[in-house]
């Protein structure tokens, strides 16, 4: 455990100036993986709410007046927004996108991300998500860029988006439309004070899911494969168990197949794995590293697990 929490710790100092948005690192100062800033949500409260899943390289668009969920949790005002995510196609990047709407008002998102037996991983709250001018096709928004690597053997992580008590009281500074007009055209920009959008809890959240190659937040145990099933969420029932037909009494019972033996890794097969595990930790790339720690047992090597958490272990 004490070893897990070092990873964690790790993962995060070597990834913070990758996930926070461009422009707002003077801004923001907080550590996504430490959730206790976060509201406390039962688990059984979680498990009640519908995730829509969002794929690879597709985009969701919710409104929180119309498909917003309701979640009695101290802290969070009006509805919420729920999503589930692949986590078994590598490294991933969500950005959300909050639209200010035709009444200059905006819903301030705080995002929790959960791992697939609903763990809190990290935690983005709303100062997080900053203002971005409009462009060409886009409005005036709040966005932000969460880079995550979910731990092996997960199928799926969760994202739940909220606005909280505070964010209610707060407002943000937009861009006046002559301003940009000004700074676009190249003319003097005009000393006309900037429109301010109050915050609310309806809203208009856009979630984008794609990959990515970058240092990342890890979410889940480091080796998910080896922890506790999944659980059930939303309406999902788990699949009933149904016993094996028995074999009629006078077929022959085969044999079973000879295991395959593997061939001893190389030495110098053992020694590249190692070595790239020991420079990809070193780093910060540790989802470079599990990557090479798989391919390596894959290949029968014995030394690269204990090469991997020496490895984190001298960096924690």
């Amino acid at each position: 455990m004490k070893m897990k929490k070092s990873l964690v710790a790790f993962c995060l100092s070597a990834s913070l100036l990758a996930v926070c948005p461009t422009g707002a690192l003077a801004d923001v100062n907080f550590v996504p993986q430490n959730t206790t800033s976060a509201p406390a949500i039962p688990a059984s409260a979680l498990q009640q709410l519908t995730w829509t899943p969002v794929s690879q390289a597709k985009s969701q668009t919710t409104t929180t007046a119309t498909a917003g969920q309701t979640l009695n949790v101290p802290g969070i005002s009006g509805p919420v927004v729920a999503w589930s995510v692949p986590a078994n196609i590598g490294e991933l990047t969500l950005t959300l996108t909050s639209e200010v709407d035709k009444q200059t008002s905006v819903f301030a998102p705080n995002v929790l991300i959960l791992d697939q037996n609903l763990k809190p991983s990290a935690y983005f709250p709303a100062e997080y998500f900053t203002y971005q001018e409009p462009g060409v096709m886009s409005a005036d928004r709040l966005e932000g860029v969460m880079r995550l690597t979910p731990a092996l053997g997960q199928q799926k992580i969760y994202v739940l988006a909220f606005t909280r008590d505070q964010d209610l009281q707060k407002t943000t500074k937009l861009i006046n439309p002559a301003k940009a007009y000004a700074r676009g055209a190249g003319n003097a920009i005009p000393d006309i004070p900037d429109p301010l959008a109050r915050h609310i809890t309806d809203g208009k959240l856009t979630l984008k899911v794609s990959t990515n190659t970058s240092s990342s937040i890890l979410v889940g145990p480091l080796f998910g494969s080896s922890g506790p099933d999944a659980v059930t969420v939303g309406n999902t029932a788990a699949p009933a168990y149904s016993a094996p037909a028995a074999a009629p009494a006078a077929a022959p019972v085969a044999a079973p197949a000879p295991a395959v033996k593997k061939e001893p890794v190389l030495n110098e097969t053992e020694s590249y794995f190692n070595q790239g595990i020991k420079q990809a930790v070193a780093k910060g790339e540790i989802d470079k590293a599990l990557k090479l720690l798989n391919e390596a047992e894959s290949l029968g090597s014995t030394s690269a697990r204990s090469t991997f958490i020496s490895s984190v272990k001298g960096k924690g």
